[in-house]
């Protein structure tokens, strides 16, 4: 079991940028991929980026390529999703999870393959 507590939301400007963190204990969490979501009231859980367990591998929605950086420290127990140049659409409740897998280099886009998640953080981008 891994308890899992995201951080770092806020308001931004558009076209600013923001740092999350999302912070590991319990078990093992090089164990872990992990994934960050984005949810919206009334709208399914939508992906946004994940790392592989050695975070040697990366994966951003569509939507976030190019905007958004995602890394992880195992000494720490900790992901971070790097923000930058924000656009009002992606204000949402963004969600820190992770994903018990052997493969180091596994990554998920999909949420119903993640086994623990973070309470969320919410994040909003002002025009």
């Amino acid at each position: 079991q891994v308890q899992l507590v995201e951080s770092g939301g806020g308001l931004v400007q558009a076209g600013g940028s923001l740092r999350l963190s999302c912070a590991a204990s319990g078990s093992a969490f090089s164990n872990y991929a992990m994934g960050w979501f984005r949810q919206t009231p009334g709208k399914e859980r939508e992906f946004v980026a994940t790392i592989s367990r050695n975070g040697g591998s990366t994966y951003y929605a569509d939507s976030v390529q190019g905007r958004f950086s995602m890394s992880r420290d195992n000494a720490n127990k900790t992901v971070t999703l790097q923000m930058n140049s924000l656009k009002p659409e992606d204000t949402a409740v963004y969600l820190c999870a992770a994903a018990r897998t052997s493969g180091s280099r596994w990554l998920s886009r999909r949420a119903y393959e993640y086994d623990y998640w973070g309470q969320g953080t919410q994040v909003t981008v002002s025009s």
